[in-house]
């Protein structure tokens, strides 16, 4: 019908997890919920906005009684985790001083950023801030993902482009984006540039396959599916 939904919302529940996975009592989920975007935003600031960029693509959260559990899915764990666990250990004290409670840190590696559209949208947006020809990245990006094993990749960037002064927006397409096949494993990222001359919208969908037959390098997809269906077993 022409209307465009995020393709990780239009699965969730059917083929894809919840990124959040807690119940809560109906008084106390609105407290719940704020804290997860607190989380979520925490993080993303520190390790996407600040050098030394760290790569995060996911932040899920899980909930027990005792304690609030945050898995982070990075390309660069190294970064996050700092000689002998520092690092880590003052993420998790600030994050422990913004929400009030305990927390637990758990990072899990992505090896293949190139099949990950939050990674790619944040590649490009950085590229795009460092006044790089947004033609020239948006090809390089799609033909590393489709080099990586990616069967399609569509990439779009709305906003002042190259520093124009009417806004526009330029897609660059490889492949196949079967966005209304429920079993076709499409992912969705988003990022913003913020450039000199305004904020440049960077949106990335990735088909990597159909579920179970991803490339090797995306192990960290079924990382996510065992981690959610132990956490419904407990």
């Amino acid at each position: 019908m022409g209307q465009k939904i995020n393709p990780h919302g239009f699965r969730v529940g059917i083929t894809e997890d919840w990124s959040s996975r807690w119940f809560a009592p109906k008084a106390a989920y609105g407290e719940f919920l704020i804290e997860d975007i607190k989380i979520r935003k925490f993080v993303h600031n520190r390790l996407n906005r600040q050098p030394p960029y760290a790569a995060l693509a996911v932040a899920e959260i899980e909930r027990t009684p005792s304690e609030v559990k945050v898995v982070l899915y990075t390309a660069r764990p190294g970064i996050v985790i700092g000689p002998k666990g520092a690092e880590v250990d003052k993420l998790k004290d600030a994050l422990e001083d913004l929400i009030d409670r305990r927390i637990s840190i758990n990072i899990v590696e992505i090896k293949a950023p190139d099949l990950n559209a939050q990674l790619i949208s944040e590649s490009i947006a950085e590229q795009l801030k460092k006044r790089g020809s947004f033609r020239r990245v948006l090809k390089q990006r799609c033909d590393s993902a489709m080099q990586a094993g990616a069967q399609g990749i569509k990439i779009k960037v709305s906003g002042r482009l190259g520093g124009a002064e009417m806004a526009r927006k330029e897609t660059q397409i490889r492949g196949s984006i079967p966005l209304h096949t429920l079993q076709a494993n499409v992912q969705y990222g988003f990022s913003e540039s913020f450039t000199k001359t305004g904020t440049i919208g960077v949106k990335v969908w990735l088909y990597s396959g159909r579920y179970g037959e991803e490339p090797n390098g995306q192990d960290y997809l079924t990382t996510r599916r065992l981690n959610a269906k132990k956490m419904k077993r407990a």
